[in-house]
This record gives structure tokens, sequence and C-alpha cells, in this order.
């Protein structure tokens, strides 16, 4: 890959930063804004907490218009603007319901990002190279995760108005996102799809011109539903689900509820939090180095196990009242098999396994699905947080993790090294039997 599309990679992962920063600002200000306007569980479940996750998810469904229509580049412009709005909005919001309104536009950004981002990396990205480009995407994500518990925790206690602070940092890196998206190429994938300058698209890319063949031949596109992709629809499906049924979302979005029904403190579970966004970043390393080089389905395995035996510990420390350092190792052993497997490998894998024909409409099903787990966990979390004992939760959350695991051995494809052309072949080849 030559200097000047890896550049563009690093620009474009930016989103996931503001994806993960964004998502997760909402933790410092969770209780200060439920006071303030004095909101029920539900309310605040629904409109402060979970509003973001509706937006990701209309963002997801209908941001595959954009990305597959006026390109990859355009779409990430204005993902940054969005990104913009919503952090003016929040900090400056006079109400609850003006606070939810540009909360759902910050979503709607995630999600759009969340096609737009992994699809132009995967599509600059060779064969060889596309585990670990594709997880820039996830490292910005976690990084951004962790600079939102940090940014949080240091801004808190500087006054009442604090929480507007919390929210409107955010309008730092939308900023600069917005004026960097403006100076990448557009993906040359989607160029020669859309028959758009092709020779140069290619000259860009630097195929192989075997690669270079087998992209203009794979131009015909079929109906994402048309039948032809039900096996990649359902392993999208089934790992999606995977995913947010792990509880990954649950602890991010109530980290210092659940660390203070451990039993620490509040500024303890602040700092509680930000540890998780630590282990997150470090584990996320680790599955950058592993993923090209042992592949997809070892990362799932090791991920697998570890949520396992981390959520059944954790289930146990509440049970026995164990000490509240006991819960929170075992929820940075979570945090860790989290990192390490479904999410190091969920967006390189949802980008690279649909064809390229139908990538940015895939990957909105993919996206759409994870985030509507993911705003189901935390609009019921919200009353199940209150209403049943921890343990319960933990406890199914590990015998969710099971089921992953079988999932892993008896589903899912490996996709490592396979260039994107000859994975579609395999794939839709093992579908028509």
């Amino acid at each position: 890959m030559n200097n000047k599309l890896l550049r563009c990679v690093l620009i474009v992962s930016i989103a996931g930063f503001l994806f993960g920063f964004d998502s997760v600002l909402i933790s410092g200000v969770n209780l200060p804004i439920k006071q303030l306007w004095n909101l029920s569980d539900w309310f605040h479940g629904a409109f402060i907490i979970s509003i973001s996750l509706w937006g990701t998810v209309a963002g997801a469904l209908t941001g595959g218009y954009p990305t597959d229509r006026w390109g990859r580049k355009p779409t990430l412009i204005l993902v940054g603007v969005l990104f913009t709005v919503s952090a003016l909005g929040t900090a400056l919001a006079t109400s609850p319901y003006i606070f939810s309104f540009f909360r759902f536009i910050g979503g709607v950004a995630a999600g759009t990002g969340s096609i737009a981002a992994p699809a132009y990396i995967s599509e600059v990205s060779m064969a060889k190279h596309r585990g670990k480009l594709g997880m820039l995407f996830q490292f910005n994500l976690v990084t951004g995760i962790l600079m939102a518990f940090f940014s949080n925790y240091a801004l808190d206690n500087m006054g009442e108005n604090d929480w507007r602070w919390m929210m409107g940092i955010m309008l730092v890196p939308s900023l600069l996102f917005t004026l960097l998206a403006v100076t990448i190429v557009e993906s040359p994938r989607w160029r020669i799809m859309k028959g758009k300058h092709v020779n140069e698209a290619l000259e860009t890319l630097k195929l192989l011109s075997a690669e270079g063949d087998a992209l203009l031949q794979n131009k015909g596109q079929a109906g994402l539903f048309s039948g032809k992709y039900n096996r990649i629809l359902l392993i999208v499906f089934l790992m999606t689900f995977f995913n947010q049924f792990s509880g990954i979302s649950f602890i991010l979005f109530y980290a210092p509820e659940i660390f203070e029904k451990a039993g620490f403190a509040t500024s303890a579970s602040l700092l509680g939090a930000v540890s998780i966004g630590v282990v997150n970043l470090l584990f996320t390393l680790a599955g950058m180095y592993l993923i090209d080089r042992i592949g997809r389905k070892k990362l799932m395995y090791i991920g697998s196990i570890g949520y396992i035996v981390s959520l059944a510990m954790v289930a146990c420390g509440f049970y026995f009242s164990l000490p509240a350092y006991f819960t929170l190792i075992f929820v940075l052993a979570f945090i860790a098999s989290h990192s390490i497997g479904q999410g190091a490998v969920i967006w390189v894998y949802i980008a690279e396994i649909f064809p390229t024909s139908i990538r940015s409409y895939g990957q909105a099903w993919g996206s759409g699905l994870l985030n509507i787990f993911a705003a189901i966990i935390t609009l019921v979390g919200a009353v199940l947080i209150n209403g049943l004992a921890p343990w319960v939760l933990f406890a199914c959350f590990a015998a969710l993790m099971v089921l992953q695991f079988f999932f892993t051995a008896f589903i899912m494809p490996e996709t490592k090294g396979v260039p994107l052309e000859e994975l579609e072949k395999k794939l839709l080849t093992s579908s028509a039997r």
C-alpha cells in the first residue's frame, strides 16, 4: 500500500474514534442529567441513554444509500458534520427533549460512519494487510471509549454544568475529522464498481493484474435479499447478536452503576470505568497484532472462552457478595476477552464478507442489527439494573456465550488472507450447495 492510501486509511479510521467517544460520553452525564430533569427509569433509558443507539440504528439502516450512491468520501464528510452538530446541540440543550434530539443526530452519524469507514478501509487494503488495517477502525473506537472515560473523569466536579463540558468536548475531534475527510481520495473499488475513471482507480490501488480483472468481472449485482447471499446474512446476524448479548454495551454504558452496586464509591466507580477503557485499548492492540497472523476464528475462540469464564465469575461475585475488587477484576477480564475476540473481529469481518457490489448495503444490515441489539440491551438495561439481581443478568450473558463458541466452531468461515473477490466466490459457491 502506498503512503497516500495509508494516510487516507488513518484519516477514515478516525470515524471509529468519534463513534466510541460519542457513545460513551453519556456514561459520565448519565446520573447528573437524571437528577437535573428528575427523569423516570423508563424515560431515562429510552430517551437519554438509548436514543443515540436508535439514531445509530437509523444511520446504519439508511447509511448504505449515500455510501453506495454518493460514494464513500462524501458520506464520511457528512458523518463529520453530523457529529459536530450533535456536539453543539447536546452541550447547549435546555431540556431532555432537545438533548435527546441531538443525541439521536450523533447516533445517525455513528451508524452511517460504521458503514462508510470499514467499507472504505477494506476496499483500499490488500488481502494480507486487510485485518490489521480494518482493525484501525476498532482501535480508534476503543481509543475513543478510553478518552471518553478519561474526559468524564477529568471534567467531573467542575460545577453544576460540568455535564455540558463533558458533551461539548466532542466538538474538537468532530471538526478535525470533517476537515481531514475532505482531503482523502475516493475508494478505487467503488469507482470501478460504478464505472467511474476505472483505469485511474486501478492505478491508484496498484492491484495485481489478476485482482484487477476480478474486480472488473464482478461488477454484476444481485439484491441483498435475493437469496444469493443468505449464508452471509445468517453469519452476520448471528455474529452481531452474540456481540451485543455478551453484555458489552450494558457494561460500557452502565459501568459506574455496576461498580457502585459491587461496592465502590462514586468517584472510585468512575475510575473503574477508566480502567475498562485502558484494558479495552491494550487488548485491542493485541487483537490487531494477531488478526492477520492467527486468523479471525482463533480470536473468536479465545474471546468466547474468556467471555464464559469472566461473566460466570462476575455473576458469582454478585451472588456471593464478594469484595468489589473481585468483580472489577473479572469485569476487566470480560473486557479483555471482548477486545481480543468479538471486538477485534466484527468490523473487519462484516466489511470483508460482503461482495463489493453490495458491501454498503450488507454493512447497513450488519451495523443496523448490531445497533438494534445494542439499543435493546441498553434500553432494557436501565430497568433491569434496578429490577433484577445483577448476578442473574451476568449468568444469562455467560450462557449465551456458550452458544457463540459453537457458532464459531460450526458456522463461521475463516477469511484471513483471502482477496475480497476470491472470498466472494468461495462464500457464494458454498451457499449454492
